[in-house]
């Protein structure tokens, strides 16, 4: 089999969270990512010098690395974090409890006794902080200020540092000047990071990359009515003027910086989102970047579906996916390539419940797949697999934050026979692109289109206070009478503002606790405009732009319901149910592969627990690929129910405790149009108002291919016989 080169293209981001007129930076971001994923992404390549990637470094990351570690840098969470435990004022407090549970419950607090029992004792989405402070002692609120920190440090930090990892292994009841050193050696990692990129970079292990400045939308700030190239009835904002000199000043900007921090030029660029069109070629291509990367869809539309997926997810002329492209505009010409999203999203979404050895046979195993597909038509040329993903969000849903998978990984491609880790400058320097696209089709890394960032009522409102605060700017700036150094900040502000990151919070595409928080964010950089030339704030932007609430992730039941376990479709049956369809419960990241497991509804009657799942089509034929469907049960915990025979279209269940079947337990399963299954309450050994938290996962080959809820479970208390009366007199 002829050699295939593997691109893995890690793109490392954050917006920039600092407002630079009031000196405040409300979210911590960029330090405990620094600790966490930055450092330790570096490290897992320095640990294997054969080993080839590319990283894409964000300019509005990068000076706020800086800021932390050439400037004295902080934010409100280490502010918080640093404070005497014993003397806290009470917004102080309430502020540590509302925000020092940001991590992923199962893989960051859980696992770490401390601070799990402190996550019980606060309570979250139970009692509200001022019933919950009184229960934290002063050493509660110290161990709380660290392990908020702690758990965000990478385990090579600890596997490098072994005074470090005596500080973990003490776990709980640290001294002031404990937690001192602590968040001292926090910031000494993070003062590692760029330097580490650096010398992987001059060391030949790593290209290094850019994006446009700010992280903005180019095509969107080139021409908006650009999105209706993918979406024809696309609402658009009032006002539809060009900020075209905007972009070329993000992509001129964000070179210069990237050669003052590592010495050279960048050759290759990850426009943010993954977002072009025809529009911006010359631009980039003129700022003396020669390759690009955008995702697969994108080739798919330039090339009118030629280059496809079809229904089964196969892709239609692999050879052509699989290698460069050139496209030009007049004179200006760029190479671009394309990411295969399906293996993408396996890292960024799937393998976290699988085992490091299982994840990483078969990532190596669909590689291989596609080099034997490719070579017949290939001319001798090998294939490029280009895996393009964020580099910092996936890892906090694997267990152990990715470092087995990721060190058997890197190892086993630098290994490989057939299979070359590479870096995309050196696979475009050797195979130059020979086939052209006529038109670049105008979409993002997305669904191809730009969605997230322009079309909903709050998108659009956005744009347009961005578009009369840059009027203002400009006639401003026209006057003449404002200082040089506060026009500069002033168009800085507004050049922050421009990034995607404001507008993904925006619209009903993407949630979190702290849409508020982005929305007051983005205002702010729009008033900061007018503070620094000296004039009055419109009243629109002390008003927020978002109006929703954060979104639970599914309904609960309101009603008994008289469910007969035969998998035919009945909707007076689930009328009452709780019901969770599949989406993004990750905020910052989403997945664009097509999920089995589509609607979960879950309910009960006096006696049981009943469970409906629902795929894209038909239950029987969707799911025959499995071996089994498991319900894993958090609350109660170590139990689960095993439904297996879907290959032979003979389903049945079994319920499982610590691991072991329950013999005489009533499990009830059928699988027709839609699966369907109850268990009896008794069995589970839970009673009325206890908790229950579940979620479903998809087995094939021994590995979880689909998970629903993608994080998070289903939860709901069991009800008493007089539930139905309850709920009509609520």
């Amino acid at each position: 089999m002829q050699t295939v080169s593997l691109a893995f293209f890690w793109h490392q981001h954050q917006p920039y969270y600092p407002d630079d007129v009031s000196g405040q930076t409300l979210m911590p971001w960029v330090r405990l990512h620094g600790t966490k994923d930055y450092y330790g992404m570096a490290m897992h390549i320095k640990e294997v010098p054969e080993f080839r990637c590319t990283i894409n470094l964000v300019p509005s990351l990068l000076v706020q690395l800086d800021r932390y570690t050439k400037h004295d840098g902080s934010d409100r969470h280490l502010d918080v974090s640093r404070m005497a435990a014993d003397s806290l004022s009470e917004i102080d407090m309430h502020y540590l409890l509302d925000h020092f549970f940001m991590a992923s419950v199962d893989n960051m607090i859980r696992p770490h006794s401390r601070y799990y029992e402190l996550y019980l004792k606060r309570g979250l989405g139970v009692d509200a902080v001022d019933k919950a402070a009184p229960r934290f002692s002063t050493r509660d609120i110290r161990d709380l200020q660290i392990w908020s920190n702690l758990t965000w440090m990478h385990e090579i930090a600890f596997e490098q540092d072994s005074e470090l990892k005596a500080f973990r292994e003490k776990g709980r009841n640290w001294s002031e000047d404990e937690k001192n050193w602590f968040l001292d050696k926090q910031l000494d990692i993070v003062r590692q990071v760029i330097p580490l990129h650096r010398e992987l970079s001059e060391g030949g292990q790593v290209e290094l990359t850019t994006t446009p400045f700010y992280h903005p939308i180019l095509p969107l700030l080139w021409d908006k009515r650009s999105a209706r190239q993918a979406m024809p009835q696309c609402a658009l904002p009032k006002n539809l003027d060009s900020y075209r000199e905007d972009a070329v000043l993000h992509i001129q900007r964000a070179i210069a910086f990237h050669k003052e921090q590592f010495g050279s030029v960048p050759r290759g660029m990850w426009p943010s989102e993954g977002s072009v069109s025809q529009e911006i070629i010359a631009a980039i291509a003129d700022a003396g970047i020669e390759w690009i990367a955008t995702d697969e869809e994108i080739l798919a539309e330039s090339t009118n579906g030629w280059i496809s997926r079809d229904g089964n997810g196969h892709m239609r002329h692999p050879e052509m996916l699989f290698r460069p492209w050139q496209i030009s505009d007049g004179e200006d010409r760029l190479q671009i390539v394309f990411r295969d999203h399906a293996l993408s999203d396996l890292i960024g979404f799937h393998y976290q419940r699988s085992s490091a050895d299982h994840a990483v046979n078969d990532l190596l195993g669909r590689v291989e797949g596609i080099a034997r597909a490719v070579e017949p038509n290939n001319a001798g040329r090998p294939a490029l697999v280009p895996i393009i993903l964020d580099g910092e969000n996936c890892w906090e849903y694997f267990a152990d934050g990715g470092v087995d998978f990721l060190r058997k990984l890197y190892r086993r491609c630098a290994d490989h026979k057939s299979i070359q880790p590479a870096r995309i400058i050196d696979y475009l320097q050797e195979h130059p692109a020979t086939d052209r696209i006529s038109h670049l089709f105008a979409g993002s890394w997305i669904s191809h289109n730009f969605a997230i960032w322009i079309g909903h009522h709050e998108d659009n409102t956005a744009w347009d206070l961005l578009h009369q605060t840059r009027e203002f700017l400009k006639e401003t700036e026209a006057e003449g009478k404002v200082p040089a150094d506060a026009l500069a900040s002033a168009w800085d502000e507004l050049y922050i503002a421009e990034g995607s990151d404001w507008f993904w919070w925006f619209g009903d595409d993407h949630s979190s606790a702290q849409d508020a928080l982005f929305d007051q964010l983005f205002r702010k950089h729009l008033q900061n405009v007018y503070t620094l030339l000296d004039a009055a704030c419109p009243s629109a932007l002390n008003q927020p732009i978002t109006s929703a609430v954060q979104r639970a992730i599914h309904s609960q039941p309101t009603g008994f319901l008289p469910v007969k376990v035969d998998g035919r479709h009945s909707y007076f049956e689930w009328i009452c149910a709780g019901h969770y369809e599949s989406g993004n419960e990750r905020g910052t990241m989403t997945i664009v592969t097509d999920q089995l497991l589509r609607e979960i509804y879950f309910g009960f009657d006096v006696e049981r627990l009943m469970i409906r799942i629902d795929t894209m089509g038909d239950a029987t034929d969707d799911l025959d690929q499995l071996d089994e469907v498991r319900i894993r049960f958090l609350e109660p915990a170590a139990t689960e129910i095993r439904l297996t025979g879907f290959r032979k279209r003979q389903v049945s269940g079994k319920l499982y405790r610590k691991g072991r079947a329950v013999a005489k337990a009533d499990v009830e399963a059928a699988c027709d149009a839609i699966l369907e299954v109850s268990v009896c309450f008794a069995d589970l050994r839970v009673g009325t108002d206890d908790p229950i938290q579940m979620h479903v996962e998809a087995i094939a080959d021994e590995q979880s291919i689909d998970r629903a809820p993608q994080e998070g479970n289903l939860e709901l208390l069991v009800p008493s016989p007089d539930f139905e009366l309850m709920m009509w007199q609520a």
